[in-house]
């Protein structure tokens, strides 16, 4: 695996690995308040970009695209903050953080959408 293949997979092992420390954190101080937000790391951080890291790996000619770029760039930053601002939220210190973490989120679901049925003609 290489290219932007490899970038997500690295992201989503990253993010999974912060997701497991974290969830043993929560265990050990039982404290299991920000849940959600560790969730959210494990489900965004981790599967969906697995997903896409594995689609872009079969799928070479979307992996070439400027658009798999883009996606990755916007999935990361909508994962970067849509985690601290559900943590945020939960904390009662606002929702603005979250709420543009989860914009980015659909955003890059909805170029990966695109991507799928684009190359799915070809």
């Amino acid at each position: 695996m290489k290219g932007i293949s490899l970038s997500f997979l690295l992201v989503g092992l990253v993010s999974v690995s912060i997701g497991m420390m974290w969830g043993i954190y929560m265990a050990i101080s039982g404290d299991h308040s920000t849940s959600p937000a560790h969730a959210h790391l494990n489900l965004i951080g981790f599967v969906v970009m697995a997903i896409a890291a594995f689609y872009y790996h079969n799928t070479p000619a979307a992996a070439e695209k400027m658009l798999a770029k883009i996606h990755l760039g916007i999935a990361v930053l909508g994962e970067i903050l849509i985690v601290p601002g559900i943590v945020l939220a939960l904390k009662n210190n606002g929702e603005q953080l979250a709420a543009v973490g989860s914009i980015l989120t659909l955003v890059a679901m909805l170029i990966f959408l695109y991507t799928a049925l684009t190359n799915a003609r070809n």
